[in-house]
Order: structure tokens, then C-alpha cells, then sequence
């Protein structure tokens, strides 16, 4: 299965994804977001050398909300904070979790925000990205 991510010749499906995935929190993540949103997924490949293979990206309004990762097992929500949401993602991180906090603090701003490479394992986490989403999408 990890071929079919990583094969820019054969396009997934989100339900292909999930079963890579392989976690209930990827569709507890994409329902959220579709359901809230009213967006629905566009799987794209990624040539990055950091992450290379398909990923599903959200949007809202032309403006990315998130992309996400699939990994087996667990998924990498990519959540960019920018000028306008950092005041506000600045008193939301110093109250979430730890992981999450340091991963804020740890992450230089460059190319217009903060670009979170957020690895979703557990639901505290989840819950956090869900929150990030929220003040992005503002």
C-alpha cells in the first residue's frame, strides 16, 4: 500500500487513504473539516523532498487551510500560521498541549507563517489542529 502513496501514476481515493491511514482520527479530521467547511478534498501529488506523495488539501475561499499527510498509522496535518492568526495562535498555544506548544515554539517563521508540520496520533493533538483550523480559517 505504501506504493500506491508514494505512486504519482496511480491516484488515490480518500477511502484508499483511510485504509492507509489506517486511524480513526483521519476521518473523525476529514469529517470535521468537510462538515464545518463545506469543503471537500483535493488529493494532489507532492514532488517536496520533505514530503514527498499524495496529500489532501483543504481550502476556504482560495486560502489552504490544510494539507494533510497520510502515514501508516497516523497523518501530518500541515497548518500554515500567518501574520493574521498569530496573535490569536500565540495565546491558543501557550494553553494546548505540550507537544503542540513546543512544536510552535520550535518552528521558525519564514515564508509568511509559521508552517507546522503537526503529527496527529492521538486525540488531544487532533483536537489542537481542529482549534488551529479554526483561527485559520477566520
Amino acid at each position: 500500500m505504501s506504493n500506491t502513496i508514494c505512486n504519482q501514476n496511480f491516484k488515490p481515493t480518500m477511502d484508499i487513504l483511510s485504509a492507509f491511514v489506517n486511524n480513526e482520527l483521519w476521518d473523525e479530521f476529514c469529517q470535521f473539516i468537510e462538515s464545518n467547511y463545506s469543503r471537500t478534498s483535493q488529493i494532489e501529488f507532492s514532488r517536496c523532498s520533505m514530503q514527498k506523495g499524495w496529500n489532501v488539501k483543504y481550502k476556504k475561499s482560495g486560502k489552504s487551510l490544510c494539507t494533510l499527510y497520510p502515514m501508516a498509522g497516523f497523518f501530518i496535518a500541515l497548518v500554515v500560521i500567518g501574520e493574521k492568526e498569530k496573535a490569536e495562535a500565540d495565546i491558543f498555544t501557550a494553553n494546548c498541549s505540550n507537544y503542540i506548544r513546543e512544536l510552535y515554539r520550535n518552528t521558525p517563521y519564514s515564508c509568511g507563517g509559521r508552517w507546522l508540520m503537526i503529527e496527529v496520533k492521538e486525540s488531544t493533538v487532533l483536537n489542537d489542529v481542529m482549534k488551529l483550523i479554526q483561527i485559520r480559517a477566520k
